[in-house]
């Protein structure tokens, strides 16, 4: 049974640090690419970030580049995104994203960060 279980998100303060984390199962976690993306209320979901399956290549979306960094433990079969200099507009849910080609394509059931002073 695949699964992907994401935790840490809750309410934080403008400026402040969350560190949200998505433990999966069920599948090889070293040959997928991790993602997260996140839906804010009435939004469409975005990427946020990723991380490759071998080499640890990443990229980010613009909004995010500089306070966040994704990163994972292969070991662990964790993925986690550190998310620094939080901003209210960062408020959403954010879900946890396992790819690999050509259709391997497995979603968490989402945690919500709420950036509000």
């Amino acid at each position: 049974q695949v699964l992907l279980v994401e935790s840490g998100g809750g309410l934080v303060q403008p400026g402040g640090s969350l560190r949200v984390s998505c433990v999966v199962s069920g599948f090889t976690f070293t040959t997928y690419r991790m993602s997260w993306y996140r839906q804010a209320p009435g939004k469409s979901r975005e990427l946020v970030a990723a991380i490759a399956s071998v080499g640890g290549n990443t990229n980010y979306a613009d909004s995010v580049k500089g306070r966040f960094t994704i990163s994972r433990d292969d070991a662990k079969n964790t993925v986690y995104l550190q998310m620094n200099s939080l901003k209210p507009e960062d408020t959403a849910v954010y879900y946890c994203n396992a790819y690999r080609m050509p259709n391997y394509d497995y979603w968490g059931q989402g945690t919500q960060v709420t950036v509000s002073s």
